[in-house]
């Protein structure tokens, strides 16, 4: 279970802001070694301590239903108990850390620190408390940046290039950690690039220094003073620290700070398709070589795929001349390219090899794509599938939802045994199969014949399958050597 670590951190934004051009507090030591271990961490904790920020928010929640008493009764002291004011209203806060990236006072920490606050303070190390104003979140990298004004420039650190960063280096991270202000906690770099399944954007660090609540939004150090990372989340059984932490790379910060600095929004490129994995068996059935690379599943209507003549069922090999080797590979390079850029696609579609061009637009709502369906495996079947097949009518259409512009076959049921077993799900309906519109059982039947006279290639099925939000189109090798 991944559990939030409430911690904020602060970074500089990218070069061209002119409140960024001062002399930071972290001035990074030239040719620190990150592969030596320090005797102590002494003082590079006292020159960075003045720069780690504790954040705290208070929200207000309307009255539930409870009584409050009134101004003047003996039980007027309980209203305070329950966190309430005078007209029932209760005050809820939470606790988290930041860190300072400008002199002028541009903060860095979690969107989930302050998400929903309607009051947000900023609490130095000198004793100092600032109210702090929402410049721009950024829900999918759970980043924000806020802003302070102080009478005079505060201590900021500086961003390191997290492309430098490796497994084995020495980080130390400090923040609120359940409230306890400016604690310090050492370790190395334990893994690069983990995909938590939170955005579109997962590209954490992961480091065994000790995270905690309160640390979320916090700064990960180098030994250079410069931050590598803001610590976001942890996985604990216990919730408290394992050694199992995970940060934003400082420059995936970088981007996304000045943007939200900018435009008080991040603005990314959209390609409008949903799209799915490719694995080696799917990639052998489309007759391409190599091991990666993603089926087109969904296009949005008026949107740059549909405007290039992209085609659902199209395998995606590479973007812009950099192969695809997954989904989360390929939603990242779209977000690091300029809307409005054009960009060729490597596809294949019937076999062949082409090229599209593309333009990209800018997202406006979430692509995410839908979820499958898992639906109970049904009895055996004697076809090569091993599936149990049926034609659509009305009455199949009202049992299993099947709406009136999906047309093919429907599976009422997959065999343990039979070929398709993990791979086609109870509900299914078969559109495609080996790129050609299968309508009737006899039809389905037939094509899966003609591909077992080949059956060292996969057979590759297009199927229509329900999830959450609808029907989505879903892409299938089956190997016939089974």
């Amino acid at each position: 279970m991944r559990i939030p670590a409430l911690a904020a951190l602060g970074f500089i934004l990218a070069s061209g802001l002119p409140a960024f051009a001062q002399q930071s507090l972290s001035q990074p030591v030239v040719g620190v070694d990150q592969t030596v271990q320090p005797d102590s961490f002494r003082e590079l904790s006292k020159r960075l301590m003045p720069a780690v920020v504790n954040i705290s928010t208070q929200q207000t929640i309307a009255p539930n239903g409870l009584p409050t008493f009134p101004e003047g009764s003996p039980m007027e002291r309980f209203n305070e108990f329950f966190g309430r004011d005078e007209d029932g209203f209760q005050r809820q806060g939470s606790l988290g850390s930041g860190f300072v990236i400008s002199a002028d006072g541009i903060i860095i920490t979690n969107n989930h620190v302050i998400d929903n606050a309607d009051e947000i303070e900023v609490n130095f190390s000198d004793g100092r408390v600032l109210k702090a104003t929402l410049i721009g979140r950024d829900r999918d990298t759970d980043l924000a940046v806020l802003k302070v004004k102080s009478n005079t420039p505060l201590p900021f650190v500086d961003l390191a290039d997290s492309d430098n960063a490796e497994v084995g280096d020495w980080v130390i991270a400090i923040g609120n950690p359940f409230g306890f202000g400016g604690s310090v906690s050492a370790g190395i770099i334990s893994a690069r690039n983990r995909d938590l399944n939170s955005g579109r954007s997962d590209d954490f660090i992961q480091t065994d220094a000790a995270i905690n609540r309160g640390n979320s939004g916090g700064p990960l150090f180098n030994l250079g003073g410069e931050v590598v990372g803001v610590n976001t989340a942890i996985i604990s059984p216990t919730g408290g620290s394992v050694g199992i932490g995970f940060s934003v790379p400082s420059n995936l910060v970088k981007r996304i700070s000045q943007q939200l600095v900018e435009h008080g929004r991040v603005r990314r490129s959209w390609l409008g398709v949903n799209v799915q994995d490719a694995d080696e068996a799917l990639v052998k059935a489309y007759k391409a070589k190599g091991k990666g690379g993603v089926i087109i599943t969904r296009i949005s209507d008026n949107g740059p795929a549909d405007k290039a003549k992209l085609e659902v069922g199209d395998l995606v090999l590479k973007f812009d001349g950099q192969a695809i080797a997954s989904v989360r590979e390929m939603t990242r390079l779209i977000s690091d390219e300029p809307i409005g850029k054009t960009v060729p696609l490597a596809i294949i579609r019937d076999g062949k090899a082409r090229t599209i061009s593309v333009t990209l637009g800018e997202l406006e709502d979430d692509e995410d794509s839908t979820p499958a369906q898992i639906l109970p495996d049904g009895p055996a079947s004697s076809n090569d599938l091993g599936a149990e097949l049926a034609s659509i009518d009305d009455d199949i259409r009202r049992r299993f939802g099947i709406p009136k512009d999906v047309d093919g076959v429907v599976v009422t049921g997959v065999s343990s045994r039979g070929r398709s077993f993990g791979k086609l799900n109870r509900g299914d309906v078969i559109v495609e199969v080996n790129f050609n519109k299968v309508a009737t059982i006899t039809d389905t039947v037939s094509r899966v014949e003609t591909a077992m006279m080949t059956p060292q290639q996969p057979l590759l099925l297009r199927v229509k399958r329900r999830g959450d939000a609808g029907w989505f189109d879903q892409f299938l090798s089956i190997e016939l050597t089974r």
